[in-house]
């Protein structure tokens, strides 16, 4: 399978070292508006090749896109410390009305998987745009934040992050929703592991780890900069999901006919990917107040993309 990406920056290039080294796809091509940067992350994930797999990895133009299966959109501009993704609307909304024309003239079967931030938006942007269906437009959502929300359960429980089964819901950001009420462990509702654990779970807990998954992005933007570790292996898995066609669970961001009380607002639910796009959505048993917040997250997006002008 090819894979493009339009974009080599961090995030962009943390995606392509991430699925070159894993071997996810056949080929690999790095397209940005600076040429030398895409060469350059070009050749320096090719160099670590040898070491991990077979993926054929280059830089090019648009036109190299040609066949691609899956392009990843991680354009855009970087978010400064202290804004939120949604301030980042105004100014990356610009930069996908040149880019997506140009992919699906190269590559016009793609399913195109959005990392540009604030990626709810910027889902429903690419949606509109490209005209295609939205089970082909995939936003990477908050497939971070629900590693970040099983990292911490996983870290507080004493067991493997892969082994928890939580969610984090709607928005990619402030008004995102952590779904405490259908978390499992083990098999288990994350009460009753924690007992078996002999492991205390309490307000002051969930509160803590709620603080940890909403704000990590704030806190590593404040040391470096920006994220992309973390988001490169996300897209990776994305992209896993698709190349393999494995029909798995993962709370990706689509446009969505009715969700939460709006009607075409991009956000984020445990979803089914494969090699058609997202062919399925699941919906996890949530609180009363877990259901609120839902709504309010996709009221926030709504009234958003409502207030932009395309």
């Amino acid at each position: 399978m090819k894979v493009g990406i339009v974009g080599a920056g961090m995030v962009g290039s943390a995606a392509g070292y991430a699925i070159a080294l894993r071997g996810t796809a056949a080929q690999l091509v790095f397209v940005d508006h600076r040429p030398e940067l895409a060469r350059a992350q070009a050749e320096d994930i090719a160099h670590a090749v040898p070491f991990a797999s077979t993926t054929l990895v280059s830089a090019g133009d648009y036109t190299d896109l040609d066949s691609a299966a899956v392009v990843i959109l991680a354009a855009g501009v970087a978010q400064k410390p202290a804004e939120s993704r949604l301030d980042l609307l105004s100014r990356n909304a610009e930069v996908f009305r040149d880019v997506i024309g140009r992919v699906l003239t190269a590559a016009p079967e793609a399913i195109l998987l959005v990392a540009t931030n604030p990626v709810d938006i910027m889902t429903r942007i690419a949606t509109e745009l490209s005209g295609l269906p939205p089970a082909r437009v995939i936003g990477s959502g908050t497939i971070l934040d629900t590693a970040r929300f099983r990292h911490l359960i996983g870290r507080h429980l004493g067991i493997a992050p892969q082994f928890v089964h939580a969610y984090v819901l709607g928005e990619h950001g402030d008004s995102e929703v952590l779904a405490w009420q259908s978390a499992r462990a083990g098999g288990l509702s994350l009460p009753d592991c924690a007992a078996q654990m002999r492991v205390a779970l309490t307000d002051g807990l969930r509160a803590e780890i709620d603080a940890g998954v909403r704000n990590a992005a704030y806190t590593i933007i404040e040391g470096k900069g920006a994220t992309w570790y973390g988001i490169g292996a996300g897209l990776e898995r994305i992209v896993r999901a698709i190349a393999r066609n494995e029909q798995a669970i993962l709370t990706v961001s689509v446009v969505a006919p009715e969700i939460a009380g709006q009607s075409g607002v991009a956000l984020s639910v445990p979803r089914i990917v494969g090699a058609r796009g997202v062919t399925g959505d699941l919906f996890p048993d949530l609180s009363g107040a877990e259901a609120t917040a839902l709504a309010a997250s996709a009221r926030l997006l709504s009234d958003t993309f409502a207030a932009l002008a395309l």
